[in-house]
Order: C-alpha cells, then structure tokens, then sequence
C-alpha cells in the first residue's frame, strides 16, 4: 500500500477532509456561543390574568441560558410550563437577538373533586383559585365528558333560570346536577342514555310541576329522571298519608 500512489494520495485527501470538515465544526461551535448572539430582550405575550408575570420572569432569567443557536427550546418550554397556570409555551426566535414567549393560561371551568382544577378544554390541573366555580366528581379520566355536558346542560337549563352547581358522574354511568335556581337548590338524577332528551323534556314541563310548586311555596329538593314516562320528585317533610281501613 505504502507504495502505491494513488491510495495515499486518497487517504491524504481524506484526512484533509476531515480535518477541514473539524475545523469548520469547531469554527461553528465557537461562532455561536459569542456573545453577539446572546438573547438581549425577551417579550412574553400573551394576556396573563392569573399567571405570575413575576415567576415568569424568574424562570426566563434563572433558567432560559444560551444564545439563539444553543437555547434548549424542550427545556425551556418545560421549565416555563411548570409556572402555575400556564398551559401551553410558543418560544420564537427573532433575528439577531431576540426571543419571543407566548403564553397560553388555563381558564378555569370547574373544581376536581380529586383536588385541582378543571380548564375549558377538560384538563385538571393544580393552580390556586377563590372564585366560585361548579364543582365536578366522577371516575379518572371522565374530566372532559364532564366538561362537555356541563357546557350543554347549562344552556338547557337556561330556561328555567337554572344554574349547575354540581356535576357526578358514577362509576356506573348516571349522572346528578345539583342546580341553584331562586327557589333554592334541587338534585337531579339522570340515567347514562337519552340524559340530554330527559333533561330537555324536565325544562318543557318545569313551570307546570316544580315551578307550581315552588310558587305554592312548596320546595322539591329532588327529582328522578331515570324513569321512562315521567319523574318522581321529592319534597322534605312530605309523609304519605296511610290508607284508611274500610269499616267493619
């Protein structure tokens, strides 16, 4: 080999190669850790109504390091989305020394009866809230059906000037709405199938049944929809009154 020309000459050319394609390695790698390219502002946007503009900022200072080539954008998404009430980061470069942060916050729908919160889009998440919110409790996972049908049964009962306080779900697929309305609150039981159907046709006959006896100041603290041609309702203190017995 040693004495053949043209192998050296092609083993010459490609160390030379790959001597040239290091240094160009090398170059590269110094070029973009100078500090021409470090980060010189940062804008977060998005409208933070309940994210810390505070926290933010500390994570963006303690934990955003690098220049615009060498940013961790997996890390630095991560590191950002830990911040209490931040949902989703968009990070964006800007030439030559400018990063963009857009922040997507949690809206809070409902309170987990596990602990945590429940956003529009059906996500529990950890965050501290005083507002009042209805409160949900079903089986791991069921957040998002609960999501759903608390935004459809609302502008059901919107009618009869009802509003869901409490939604369950059982294990075994029935549902009950705890309802605020201005005769107090009132339970309501509904099977897993035609649920929606049901609830409907309660509204359609609300102000005949339980609003006439609201306004005879006579409160129905529950009413069962698992029945297939009708409710049954439960007043307190109601006693049904014992047959006579038929005289001798």
């Amino acid at each position: 080999m040693w004495d053949d020309a043209k192998q050296l000459n092609a083993i010459a050319a490609g160390l030379a190669s790959i001597a040239a394609l290091m240094l160009l390695w090398g170059a590269a790698a110094w070029t973009v850790r100078q500090p021409i390219f470090d980060f010189r502002e940062v804008v977060v946007r998005g409208s933070l109504e309940r994210a810390s503009a505070a926290h933010l900022e500390a994570v963006i200072r303690g934990e955003l390091a690098g220049t615009l080539f060498t940013l961790n954008f997996d890390g630095a998404r991560a590191s950002l989305s830990r911040v209490p009430w931040v949902r989703g980061v968009t990070l964006r470069r800007l030439w030559p020394q400018r990063l963009e942060v857009t922040i997507e916050e949690h809206v809070p729908l409902a309170r987990w009866s596990g602990g945590g919160l429940v956003n529009i889009q059906g996500e529990v998440f950890l965050a501290d809230y005083n507002g009042e919110l209805p409160r949900f409790d079903g089986p791991d996972g069921s957040a998002p059906d609960l999501a759903a049908h608390l935004r459809e049964w609302s502008k059901v009962l919107e009618p009869v000037a009802l509003d869901i306080a409490a939604l369950r779900l059982s294990p075994r697929g029935g549902w009950r709405i705890d309802a605020e309305g201005g005769s107090g609150t009132i339970a309501i039981e509904l099977p897993h199938e035609d649920a929606t159907a049901r609830l409907a046709h309660f509204v359609s006959v609300y102000d005949r049944t339980i609003g006439a006896l609201a306004r005879a100041r006579t409160q129905v603290e529950q009413v069962d929809l698992r029945y297939h041609n009708g409710f049954a309702a439960r007043v307190p203190g109601f006693r049904e009154r014992a047959a006579k017995k038929a005289a001798a």
